[in-house]
């Protein structure tokens, strides 16, 4: 018995060890920040403040930044990425994007972004307000709005709308381990790649499309509640649709596009497909943030900003 104790201590120690040591490999490893599932990571570490309200799940910490894929993201005091923010407007417009990590410039230097291109193209007459988080479907980045933005009295709202908004999203409490440990995560994604890898893009698309799924009813009634908001406060109200940048010319998505399209539309949402910003000749992995990061990058980014800017610019009152 006293032997086998021995030999179970050192080997439990031994175990003990090595994740010891593929933990510290794995956290030099990515030092060079080109793990998106690391950066994500950090990202929520760093720069998210966790919420009881399972609508918001969690927000932007106020005035705080952090480097996270070699790119510093700098937030305001009301968690928006960009400058400190009045309550009272001063612009003659105020236009807030709400939307996902796409929307936010995920990778992407902050004057390189879409809302920040817009800002400048409008001049000191027009204030561009960048709403964009991680992680956000519409439920949240609508919950969004009416917890902590709605103060901020906007003449127009653009959702910026990504073809995956419709997914149920659930509050998540991850363990100890999850939250301390690079290896747990990586272990972890490898995990969910594994389990999902026979799901297929298009039955993913058909699945969170599908009238009965509750991520697509939410997302319904989440535009419906902006809308009524909207019309009751005279802000005009815009949709603009990014296409999947990881199968840019894939026309079997277009049945979806058409969907979201029409949604938007009888919503009363003046609407935008942004696949006409992207030529056909232009490669999707050229317009990647990175090799293994197809969220958009300087040139998406400013290709978005010129076909935004005419659309939002006809109604400059």
């Amino acid at each position: 018995m006293k032997k086998f104790l021995i030999n179970s201590i050192i080997f439990i120690g031994s175990i003990f060890l090595m994740l010891l040591i593929a933990e510290g490999l794995i956290t030099i490893k990515n030092l060079d920040m080109k793990n998106y599932n690391i950066e994500m990571w950090k990202y929520s570490k760093e720069l998210k403040v966790k919420t009881v309200n399972e609508k918001l799940s969690f927000y932007h910490k106020p005035s705080s930044n952090a480097i996270l894929q070699s790119v510093e993201i700098n937030t305001n005091n009301y968690g928006l990425r960009g400058e400190l923010i009045s309550k009272e407007k001063i612009a003659k417009r105020r236009i807030l994007f709400l939307g996902s990590s796409a929307t936010l410039g995920w990778g992407v230097k902050e004057e390189n972004t879409m809302t920040f291109l817009l800002s400048k193209k409008f001049g000191k007459d027009v204030e561009v307000l960048n709403a964009g988080v991680g992680n956000y479907n519409t439920v949240r980045y609508v919950e969004l709005f009416f917890t902590k933005l709605k103060e901020l009295e906007p003449t127009d709202i653009v959702v910026h709308f990504f073809l995956n908004d419709t997914e149920n999203l659930k509050m998540q409490n991850t363990n100890w381990l999850l939250q301390n440990s690079q290896l747990a995560v990586l272990l972890w994604n490898s995990y969910n790649i594994l389990i999902n890898q026979n799901a297929g893009l298009l039955n993913y698309y058909k699945k969170i499309y599908d009238k009965n799924y509750i991520g697509y009813k939410n997302m319904i009634e989440s535009l419906d509640r902006l809308r009524i908001h909207a019309k009751e406060k005279n802000i005009r109200l815009y949709f603009t649709l990014l296409p999947d940048l990881h199968y840019l010319n894939n026309d079997k998505l277009n049945i979806f596009y058409k969907k979201v399209q029409e949604i938007a539309i009888l919503k009363g949402f003046k609407f935008l497909n942004l696949q006409n910003a992207f030529d056909k000749s232009i490669k999707s992995e050229d317009l990647w943030v990175m090799p293994t990061d197809a969220h958009p990058n300087d040139l998406a980014h400013r290709l978005m900003a010129e076909q935004i800017y005419p659309f939002l610019k006809i109604d400059n009152r």
